[in-house]
């Protein structure tokens, strides 16, 4: 069983990551395998609206010039999805925008190829916007037809302040033990 997760900060190691790597130390010790996948080490542009892949119908982006198809495959090889971002403007990061727009117009285009796989929400907020970020990621994460496996909050400004969050760190460690529960029933 695999998770990759999505950092959609552009700070590489900051609070949102911090998030899903409390995530992540409730899956390891089920031997679940982990990837985390910082958006901002790549290039990753918006949806052009070109609806090629709707034509191909071959779970890629035409546009080739990106990660969008690397994150692609990474997504399709996954058990289960973990998008994270922070709030920015009450809102999700561009990167993270990118990323659900991309991958979401192509996966509705190949029949939703996401479907039945585990899905999560992280959100790190210095003092509001975070729901407006879980709201955006479920509603993609519904769309494509997943199972909605719950989300993590934090609330922190300054790189490392989350972890001084308690209830922050303990829906994270929740959120992660309660995906392993799932990914070990699906396992069954």
């Amino acid at each position: 069983m695999k998770v990759v997760a999505f950092n959609g900060s552009p700070r590489k190691d900051g609070n949102t990551a911090i998030l899903i790597e409390t995530l992540f130390t409730e899956l390891r010790p089920q031997g679940i395998q982990t990837e985390l996948v910082q958006l901002g080490d790549k290039p990753l542009h918006g949806c052009i609206a070109c609806e090629k892949c709707m034509q191909n119908r071959d779970r890629r982006c035409v546009v080739q010039t990106d990660a969008a198809n690397e994150y692609i495959e990474k997504m399709l090889a996954a058990d289960a999805i973990v998008l994270g971002s922070p709030s920015y403007f009450q809102g999700l990061t561009a990167e993270m925008k990118a990323l659900i727009d991309r991958t979401g117009y192509v996966a509705r285009a190949n029949r939703r190829m996401f479907k039945d796989k585990l899905g999560a929400a992280i959100a790190t907020q210095r003092r509001t916007g975070a729901v407006h970020v879980v709201d955006a990621i479920c509603r993609f994460l519904m769309a494509n037809q997943m199972i909605v496996v719950g989300r993590a909050v934090g609330v922190g400004m300054d790189k490392g302040d989350v972890e001084k969050d308690r209830e922050g760190m303990e829906l994270a460690r929740s959120l992660g033990r309660r995906m392993a529960g799932l990914l070990e029933k699906l396992r069954g």
